[in-house]
């Protein structure tokens, strides 16, 4: 039976693929190598973010320094936190992600996650993955949650369960980009709720898209551990420069 419903994914797959061919997450043009989710001449220009980085927020420092200036100065609810990408050479490949509706960049970005940044998670000891959510009428505009979409690749490689409907927006915040540091906390406070209290999670490795101050995953850490979790991680796929 499993061999007979993979076979037919597969050819499911198949079709999908001629009738909507995968676009390269960097380029955006058609992928020419069958079977891949980026050309092979676009790999090298998503640039891993590599150390040293903060030991708190996973954002780039200068040499010695184990914690960034922002983490120094501010404390966060969450325990720790990685990124995969420098922002700079992930940005045009985000914004069409979020808003271009590339939905498919979103098993690339998952695999990419699990193979750099697999040991950080599986170290973890993660119960859940829980995608930061959008606002019901954000979500409807847009048609989809890219963060669920990547947590959902994730899940699928690391056999981690993924709970979507954990968290819940209920507010219908202003886009953090638009806002300074002071407008991005007073934006998003209370805009989260607990949205699922049947499953009880210790630990939990929250998924966005960029960090940036860290004001979008504090604030859901804060509820999640409210609501009982003990350790709050996070995955993003990219970092943008913070103080160093």
């Amino acid at each position: 039976m499993k061999n007979f419903l993979k076979k037919w994914r597969d050819i499911l797959r198949g079709t999908l693929q001629l009738i909507y061919p995968a676009r390269c997450p960097v380029c955006d043009e058609i992928i020419k190598q069958s079977g891949e989710r980026i050309c092979a001449e676009c790999m090298d220009k998503l640039r891993l973010l590599t150390p040293p980085y903060c030991m708190r927020c996973g954002r780039k420092t200068s040499a010695g320094e184990e914690f960034c200036g922002e983490c120094r100065e501010k404390k966060h609810f969450f325990d720790r936190g990685r990124a995969l990408y420098e922002y700079s050479s992930a940005a045009e490949a985000i914004y069409r992600f979020k808003y271009g509706g590339r939905r498919e960049y979103a098993e690339f970005f998952g695999e990419q996650i699990a193979d750099y940044l697999g040991s950080f998670i599986r170290n973890t000891g993660a119960e859940g993955i829980v995608p930061i959510p959008l606002h019901k009428n954000r979500k409807r505009v847009r048609g989809f949650n890219q963060a669920e979409l990547m947590a959902e690749a994730l899940g699928r490689r690391t056999g981690i369960p993924v709970y979507p409907k954990m968290l819940v927006r209920v507010r219908n915040t202003k886009p953090q980009k638009t806002l300074n540091p002071e407008e991005r906390q007073n934006n998003l406070k209370k805009a989260f709720n607990m949205g699922q209290n049947d499953v009880k999670l210790k630990v939990i490795i929250i998924i966005d898209d960029i960090y940036t101050t860290g004001t979008t995953i504090d604030e859901a850490a804060k509820v999640l551990k409210e609501a009982g979790a003990e350790k709050v991680y996070f995955v993003t796929l990219a970092c943008g420069a913070g103080i160093m």
